[in-house]
């Protein structure tokens, strides 16, 4: 049974090893994390923030060329869901909490500390530069790795009928090795390791952001035992959620929160100060895209503030360890669409509802802090979990407010939970599409473990932590089956060209002219006569 499960025990071996070695002692572990988070940040910042920007153009030159019409399935098929479920469930099991908790706070922390020193603290070109960057943090880079992950397991289970595991993927740079099957196993285990870390990161910014919010509203104590009770209700309705499946369960539960979030977005904006709120989504916005290469590849190497650290080079780090699961979970709800449209869905769509979302929530955060009604940006800095809250109490409306964002965020970590957990469990189970229920229930307790084991030792600087330790080396497999995904797409693409050719009598349909060329049944010698013998009629 080990032989047959081994990633499954060595995976959660190695969390279960993690969870006690932080609860023994966690104050070496608190040390640990904060050591790694410095020196991998300054280390390698420059190679996360690279490997970004590579995805970005690496994706949109698949989309934009000739492999942009290809389906992640059989050439006939059709999307299994509808764009609004699709979109709902990206937003739902993507970064829906971690939205929550920094829409508005980032606005206001680059207010009070921004970016790069390029402007003075608490100015109005300090607020224009918050927009900026955040729709930044938020946009398209931060899809990308899960879009990159997503479209090479998509290929390969829909279109190639092959298992949806990260070793599937690199297995054909590995045909000459001798004994490819612990390396094999290495990298999904490695890919189990950093999905759990960045679940654990995102569901931990959540706790602590319910936690925040009811001491602020409900005077709930701030404490361990508060938080461990969060995550013990999330895991009994993610127990239910699991019973009813993918398609019950967390469609079901996407759909009710995304509408909720649309509904609370539509009323924060029209109750809030509508006309500032569109001016800096616009002047955000044009700062973004205007300044969208530069802001990539921006690393200045004497800034010692530490900015880079905690912003940038932490959410690369942290989409980068999640890559596994969001990507594995697009990957199984995307069937049927066509590599453009996967490309520009999963990477713009989400992004562009992010940057509205921040726009609203941090424009009116920002306008009332320009106007002077409260120091919200004191109070982030002060309390990043609680900042949502006390915005809310110079609002109208504030406990019903209060009571719908613990809602909204309780919903997203259910369904962050019960996809993480289901995506684990797949990868640990060979692949398969329906892992068995016990995997799926023991990988949930493993997440809550480690989650509440970070918080405990290290609270928000752990969970950064664990995300930049374990995205360094997936970042590297990354590259890797990029390779490996542009030589399957060419070789798919030549044998529909190919097929295309003898369908049509051996007319060159569909191929440029070398390849045309290439597809003739003609041996080289006559193909090499023909060519020189043909002439243009115009140049005679």
């Amino acid at each position: 049974m080990f032989v047959r499960e081994r990633v499954y025990f060595l995976s959660a071996g190695l969390i279960v090893l993690l969870v006690m070695f932080g609860a023994i002692f966690p104050a070496e572990f608190a040390r640990g994390a904060g050591a790694a988070l410095n020196t991998l940040g300054h280390y390698f910042g420059w190679f996360y923030l690279l490997a970004v920007f590579v995805f970005v153009v690496f994706l949109l030159y698949l989309a934009l060329g000739r492999y942009g019409k290809i389906r992640l399935g059989p050439q006939d098929s059709a999307p299994d869901y509808s764009f609004f479920s699709w979109i709902n469930m990206l937003l739902s099991a993507g970064f829906g909490v971690g939205l929550v908790f920094y829409g508005m706070a980032e606005p206001m922390l680059h207010f009070l500390k921004p970016p790069h020193g390029m402007a003075e603290a608490g100015t109005e070109a300090a607020a224009e530069l918050a927009f900026q960057y955040s729709f930044f943090h938020w946009g398209i880079n931060q899809w990308a790795a899960f879009t990159l992950v997503g479209l090479i397991i998509a290929f390969f289970q829909f279109r190639k009928d092959r298992p949806g595991l990260v070793s599937n993927m690199v297995e054909p740079m590995l045909r000459g090795v001798k004994r490819p099957q612990p390396i094999l196993d290495g990298l999904n285990v490695l890919a189990v390791i950093a999905t759990v870390m960045g679940v654990a990161t995102s569901l931990g910014l959540g706790v602590l952001q319910m936690n925040g919010g009811l001491e602020s509203q409900f005077g709930w104590a701030n404490n361990f035992w508060t938080k461990a009770a969060i995550l013990g209700a999330m895991f009994l309705v993610y127990t239910a959620s699991s019973y009813s499946g993918l398609d019950r369960g967390i469609k079901v539960l996407s759909n009710i929160n995304m509408t909720l979030v649309f509904l609370f977005l539509a009323y924060m904006l029209i109750s809030g100060p509508t006309i500032y709120i569109l001016d800096s989504f616009v002047h955000g916005m044009a700062g973004y895209l205007g300044n969208f290469i530069q802001m990539s590849l921006t690393l200045p190497p004497r800034d010692s503030s530490g900015w880079m650290n905690e912003y940038t080079v932490f959410y690369w780090a942290w989409v980068i360890a999640w890559s596994p699961f969001v990507g594995t979970f697009i990957a199984r709800i995307s069937r049927g669409r066509t590599i453009k449209e996967f490309v520009f869905g999963v990477m713009f769509v989400p992004p562009l509802l992010a940057c509205v979302w921040i726009a609203i929530f941090g424009g009116n955060a920002m306008f009332l802090q320009l106007e002077g009604s409260i120091d919200l940006a004191a109070a982030v800095d002060g309390d990043v979990t609680s900042g949502l809250f006390r915005m809310y109490e110079v609002m109208p409306y504030t406990a019903a407010l209060s009571a719908l964002t613990l809602l909204v965020i309780f919903i997203f970590l259910v369904t962050s939970a019960d996809s993480a957990a289901y995506i684990v469990a797949q990868m640990t189970d060979n692949g398969s599409l329906n892992p068995p229920l016990y995997k799926r229930l023991s990988w949930g307790v493993l997440i809550s473990a480690i989650c509440i084991t970070l918080i405990a030792a290290s609270g928000l600087r752990g969970l950064q932590s664990a995300s930049l330790v374990s995205a360094l080396p997936f970042s590297i497999v990354l590259f890797m089956i990029m390779i490996v995904l542009v030589r399957e797409l060419s070789s798919d693409r030549r044998e529909m060209l190919l097929n295309l050719y003898h369908r049509n009598d051996a007319t060159p349909v569909g191929g440029d002219i070398f390849e045309t060329d290439e597809f003739s049944e003609l041996d080289s010698e006559e193909r090499v006569r023909r060519r020189l013998v043909t002439r243009n009629p115009r140049l005679k």
